[in-house]
């Protein structure tokens, strides 16, 4: 079988390639920098190439593996993390203007974690402002690598495009209301919106503290797994981490799922999406019968009621995120970060209450939507990638899409559960498709396993686009 370039190269692959004595950490990481060097430029995914830092890194964990010291899982492996990470000595923008000068002298605790396991760190990626919904004048917009034309998916969308291009093995993302699976779907990536608390956001630039996860993004499901286990954990700097060990993911290629039920509301998951998704995504359940899952009809009536509750908090959390900056320095801003926080001023302390009770009762539906089985599958998105150009990116609240293209999303920031977008094939024009797995409190591991099982079905273990 001929090998893929070593940019779209699994951990797995690579790790072979060190201990065959192929190639080093030192070699694999002057291959990255050099594809950013000649790609980034034209598709403007790194906000922060820290080629020094990373060359450093490479040149210690190739001497440690001479000597036979393996740091852990990802020695050697070539990340990047989205640009609200804290980075010591690297600064920390949040696709902001005003945090321009931010310069950490710490790591958020996920870039530690990674750093522990042998990660090299390449650098900082771009992102929409403060991880909502338009950009920043000051800042650059991540061109989607299947058509440039089309999204590349909102906050992480430089996460999304580096992934998709090969230029890291795997990244973080961040997700508050869709923006670790909206930019997987749109590049054709595997993202992990994992069970709240499961990862911590200490170092973590926020967008809304009760609503912010922290998760990984790859090209493939084992990548994504694997990733999710070094930056899991109890943080004592993050109280809102769970107590309990990392997941172990030892069960993710048994593609037996007999015993299996799966959860799927037609109702909740076709009307108002596109075709092309819709029949993609009841391709999946097909693929999932036949390896001996129960399909199970659920039911999920008014959760888009819920939505306007979600910006409510969003919007009002944002403005406490920003409060050393904003309303004075306002002009600062773009202009959709700036209505979005505009927003959040004219909350009141009552219909903050109100919104945290809708939260309340949409989780309370969740939670009886799942009564009865391990997981749910819907679509990701309501429809493929979509035009947009400067004006639309740059441009104010009003000209973006309304909350329902975050159905399928929001639901699951609301209530904490664990999601993983994956890719279900192509549309006929070429962009990608994706499915969501959603699950309990921790259960990524079984997550995990669903989505690795229609993965190799499908033969999406190396799923790119031609450049």
């Amino acid at each position: 079988m001929i090998k893929s370039p070593i940019h779209y190269q699994n951990i797995q692959e690579i790790t072979e390639l060190y201990l065959g004595g192929e190639e080093t950490p030192v070699s694999v990481v002057q291959h990255f920098l050099e594809r950013i060097d000649s790609l980034d430029s034209s598709y403007l995914s790194y906000a922060t190439v820290m080629a020094d830092q990373a060359l450093e890194q490479a040149e210690i964990l190739s001497k440690e593996l001479r000597d036979g010291q393996i740091r852990g899982p990802l020695h050697g492996i070539p990340v990047a993390v989205k640009d609200l990470c804290y980075t010591t000595g690297v600064r920390t923008m949040g696709g902001t203007a005003v945090l321009e000068e931010n310069i950490p002298d710490y790591d958020s605790t996920v870039v530690s974690r990674l750093k522990t396991a042998g990660a090299v760190i390449l650098g900082k990626l771009n992102l929409t402002e403060g991880a909502m919904g338009g950009y920043n004048p000051k800042r650059s917009i991540p061109k989607n690598p299947w058509d440039t034309d089309k999204w590349a998916g909102s906050s992480s969308s430089g996460s999304g495009v580096a992934t998709a291009l090969g230029l890291c093995t795997g990244s973080l993302g961040s997700d508050t209301g869709g923006s670790i699976r909206f930019p997987s779907s749109a590049c054709g990536l595997v993202g992990i919106k994992p069970t709240y608390g499961r990862v911590s956001r200490f170092g973590v630039l926020d967008l809304a503290q009760t609503l912010d996860h922290v998760g990984p993004m790859t090209r493939d499901v084992r990548d994504a797994a694997l990733i999710l286990a070094v930056i899991s954990g109890f943080d004592e700097n993050d109280l809102t981490t769970v107590p309990n060990i990392a997941p172990t993911f030892n069960d993710i290629e048994n593609t037996n799922l007999d015993g299996v039920t799966i959860g799927y509301s037609e109702h909740y998951s076709e009307d108002g999406v596109d075709g092309e998704i819709t029949k993609a995504t009841r391709n999946v359940l097909e693929i999932l019968q036949h390896h001996g899952a129960t399909i199970k009809n659920i039911e999920l009536d008014d959760i888009d009621s819920f939505l306007p509750a979600w910006k409510t908090l969003c919007t009002a959390e944002a403005l406490n995120a920003h409060s050393s900056f904003f309303p004075e320095r306002a002009l600062e801003y773009g202009l959709w970060f700036k209505g979005w926080l505009e927003h959040g001023l004219s909350v009141t302390s009552q219909e903050y209450i109100d919104a945290s009770r809708q939260r309340t009762l949409c989780n309370g539906k969740l939670r009886k939507s799942f009564v009865g089985i391990d997981a749910m599958i819907s679509p990701t998105v309501i429809r493929p990638p979509h035009y947009v150009d400067d004006s639309i990116s740059y441009g104010p609240m009003d000209d973006r899409r309304g909350t329902s293209f975050q159905r399928f999303t929001v639901p699951f920031d609301y209530n904490g559960y664990p999601t993983v977008s994956v890719p279900s094939g192509l549309n006929k024009d070429g962009l990608p498709l994706s499915i969501q797995v959603s699950g309990h409190p921790l259960s990524e591991p079984m997550l995990c396993r669903i989505a690795r099982t229609y993965e190799k079905s499908l033969g999406l273990t190396n799923f790119h686009p031609d450049l």
